[in-house]
């Protein structure tokens, strides 16, 4: 299929990565639109690890409101410039973010934020939960649950609920792409009335 430029420009529209990177993409998915936004996807994992040693020098801070004022999701972000902390899509991001946390009510940031106490904890629970699983599939019962049960609680590791296809932590390194450089979710918060 040959790579046009009206396909460029829609990758590029759909995904905001540079023309020179959606143009390599298309070319190596052969022309195939969803097959380049996962390439791109691909890319964006080791491009923002690439970056996980830079430091942060620049952030923003950003809420959203939810259900008539009942609910508050609070989140600040960093990035490596003020270029790229005062960018409105940087900002987009932070607010796309806290409204994640009102929705979603996250209580981790990462697994590695999970205590070894709570991990020992889910695992009695779930392990009680299991007792009626043979032997050689406990285990693997009792890592599955738990790996569930952190899926929903981890904030990079949720479904972002504008589009379940990607997880958080897939939206912040589509940005690290597309922004070229490193960002991060420092700090975040979720108030309700109830």
């Amino acid at each position: 299929m040959e790579i046009t430029t009206e396909l460029i420009k829609q990758l590029r529209d759909e995904t905001g990565v540079s023309i020179m990177q959606c143009k390599k993409a298309l070319e190596e998915a052969e022309g195939d639109l969803e097959k380049a936004k996962v390439i791109l996807r691909k890319h964006s994992t080791s491009a923002a690890s690439k970056k996980s040693d830079r430091a942060l020098g620049a952030g923003i801070a950003a809420a959203y409101t939810h259900a008539g004022g009942s609910v508050v999701g609070a989140v600040v972000m960093a990035s490596e410039t003020d270029f790229v902390s005062k960018n409105e899509e940087f900002g987009k991001l932070a607010y796309e973010i806290a409204m994640q946390v009102a929705a979603m009510n996250p209580q981790y940031k990462s697994r590695k934020d999970v205590g070894d106490s709570e991990l020992a904890k889910l695992r009695d629970v779930f392990a009680k939960e299991a007792v009626n699983v043979p032997d050689k599939a406990r285990m693997q019962a009792i890592e599955g649950k738990i790996d569930s049960y952190l899926k929903e609680r981890v904030l990079l590791e949720q479904p972002y609920v504008k589009d379940p296809s990607l997880t958080i932590g897939e939206l912040i390194n589509s940005a690290i792409q597309k922004f070229g450089e490193k960002i991060e979710i420092v700090r975040f918060e979720r108030l309700s009335v109830r």
